[in-house]
């Protein structure tokens, strides 16, 4: 394949890989008990269906949680315009939520109440520190993997729109510097500490990162049991960082081996699924899983029409 085709591959790769793992994740998101997804699952290696007295029960398989359906708006508002617009994603992340079906995360709640007493999207988000809010950038990643400056500030901002912590807002930008690294040929650990690297050495997230680099070799679900299974970046970064670190080369087994080890899943295969899809490439997405994705012609068309306007 020449080097420019694989370059697209890996780019549409990187956005597919996200929302599969958010798609793989969604039938056990949220359930903190392992043994309870292997009793009741078994080894989730294909999309399933969520309980319907669970988090998602009007979703079926194949389709996605709330970080999903938030993610496909924004990489909709980027086909769009043709570049990230701010005002433009937060109108159409507000009109969302307007009849939405799906399950509302406290983050969500805390906007939309900023937005209905009259603030606007520049200081209506919340003070989440959930990493959910730095999952979704991989659209933004895919229009401006060319334009670092503009990638950084992008990826910053749509995150500042729902979670204006600090902390997750500078996950965000270590993410996009290191998928757009891993995107121009660099391997994934070497990407991350790269990036760590040149971040400011006061940052929370070098010991976060220490941790789960460390933490490599150890049995999946035990480690993130001990570094954490919860939704914000203090537990969620370091298992990120586990599971990208110890399955570098395996895009299928790093998603299959989120999703068992339980607790806020979608959050943590959103990133791994975007950060191995730009490595390895779409031949390392198995079949049944791009098949089973039903938003799949949507996403791919609107990643045409980016192409068309870039």
């Amino acid at each position: 394949m020449p080097v420019e085709d694989r370059y697209m591959d890996r780019k549409k790769a990187m956005v597919l890989g996200s929302f599969i793992g958010d798609s793989l994740a969604l039938g056990v998101h949220w359930i903190y008990d392992t043994r309870e997804i292997l009793e009741d699952y078994g080894r989730v290696t294909s999309f399933v269906d969520p309980s319907p007295e669970l988090y998602h029960p009007n979703r079926k398989k194949g389709e996605f949680t709330h970080y999903g359906d938030q993610t496909l708006v924004l990489l909709e508002a980027i086909a769009g315009k043709g570049y990230f617009d701010p005002g433009d994603f937060s109108y159409r992340w507000r009109s969302l939520f307007e009849n939405y079906d799906g399950y509302i995360d406290q983050a969500t709640r805390t906007t939309l109440r900023n937005y209905s007493l009259g603030k606007t999207w520049e200081c209506a988000a919340s003070s989440s520190e959930d990493l959910a809010g730095s999952s979704r950038i991989a659209p933004v990643v895919y229009r401006y993997a060319g334009e670092p400056g503009m990638l950084v500030e992008a990826c910053k901002s749509q995150t500042r729109i729902t979670h204006n912590h600090p902390l997750v807002v500078e996950a965000a930008e270590f993410l996009a510097r290191t998928t757009r690294a891993v995107l121009g040929g660099t391997k994934p650990v070497k990407a991350m500490k790269e990036t760590m690297d040149s971040l400011p050495g006061s940052s929370e997230l070098y010991d976060m990162f220490r941790t789960g680099l460390e933490s490599v070799g150890e049995e999946t679900t035990a480690a993130i049991a001990r570094l954490g299974q919860g939704c914000g970046v203090s537990e969620a970064f370091p298992s990120v960082v586990h599971l990208i670190a110890g399955y570098e080369e395996d895009f299928e087994r790093a998603l299959i081996e989120c999703v068992m080890a339980g607790g806020d899943s979608a959050a943590r295969a959103m990133i791994i699924g975007m950060v191995l899809g730009a490595y390895l490439g779409r031949e390392s997405i198995p079949g049944q899983w791009l098949s089973g994705l039903k938003a799949r012609e949507k996403i791919e068309e609107h990643l045409r029409q980016i192409d068309e306007k870039m």
